[in-house]
């Protein structure tokens, strides 16, 4: 699929795709952080037919949920290409002693050799959350690693 890149002095870069079923569909990036989605005519490529105007969170938003699968895909291909390496999914239970804890209280990486590469939260992907990321009870987190680090972690988040 093409993706055409087109400066737009003064305003950003607009990015547009036509999709299989013959939509032309766009996205300009503003340089203020909004995002313009928008959709073409099918008869008048040039003509917008609508447009929704985003702020950074909104658009961010919408990334996030476009983007989930993508990351979930992606990893489940490296765990194929990699001899070894495991990619976990583990709750954060009521209880656990890192509810309400940053992901740097772990210290999981250190300990275990094994990173902590995304959580889901209410069903959003935030992908490779900062040491200082609280979790939350039933937040899911993505941890990539050998069986024994992803276990480890797995222990840390019960047992502390």
């Amino acid at each position: 699929m093409d993706v055409e890149r087109t400066a737009l002095p003064g305003i950003g870069l607009q990015h547009t795709m036509t999709t299989g079923r013959g939509r032309r569909v766009g996205v300009i990036s503003h340089r203020t952080g909004r995002r313009d989605l928008v959709v073409y005519d099918k008869d008048d490529p040039d003509s917008c037919t609508a447009a929704v105007i985003l702020t950074p969170d909104e658009a961010n938003a919408i990334a996030e949920l476009l983007g989930t699968g993508r990351i979930i895909e992606h990893l489940a291909e490296l765990h194929r290409q990699v001899d070894g390496l495991v990619t976990e999914q583990l709750p954060i239970t009521p209880g656990s002693p890192y509810d309400g804890r940053p992901l740097a209280d772990t210290r999981a990486r250190t300990r275990t050799s094994a990173s902590i590469v995304a959580v889901v939260r209410d069903g959003h992907v935030i992908a490779s959350p900062r040491p200082d990321f609280t979790f939350t009870a039933g937040d899911t987190i993505v941890v990539v690693g050998t069986d024994e680090g992803t276990a480890a972690v797995a222990r840390i988040l019960t047992d502390g």
